[in-house]
């Protein structure tokens, strides 16, 4: 069982930055793959960034890849997203979300996460 807390969230304008942290409780943090996920109002929750456990491999959506950096610190059971050059498109509700790692590789598909964290919110003014 892994619980997951999300923090960072925030209103700001267009152009900014913001840090996702979300923390993952257990000591078996380093077993699991790690994805943000984000869903806006009135639309489908969609992938944004995924991070193997070793942190050798990610994966962005195209719509954030060279604006978003996806890291994490095992030795803190912590998974990162820094986010610059916010768009107002990029207003959510994101989520962090874990998969125990298999022979399969990292994956994107929602579906493929065990756990998930409660979310936090994120707000681009233009």
């Amino acid at each position: 069982q892994v619980q997951l807390l999300e923090s960072g969230g925030g209103l700001v304008q267009a152009g900014g930055s913001l840090r996702l942290s979300c923390v993952a409780s257990g000591r078996t943090f380093s077993s699991y793959d790690m994805g943000w996920f984000r869903q806006a109002p009135g639309k489908e929750r969609e992938f944004v960034a995924a991070i193997a456990w070793r942190g050798g491999v990610t994966k962005y959506a195209i719509s954030v890849k060279g604006r978003f950096t996806i890291s994490r610190d095992n030795a803190k059971n912590s998974v990162y997203l820094q986010m610059n050059s916010l768009k107002p498109e990029d207003t959510a509700v994101y989520y962090c979300a874990a998969n125990r790692v298999t022979s399969r590789g990292l994956q994107v598909e929602i579906d493929e996460y065990d756990y998930w964290g409660q979310g936090t919110q994120v707000s681009v003014s233009s």
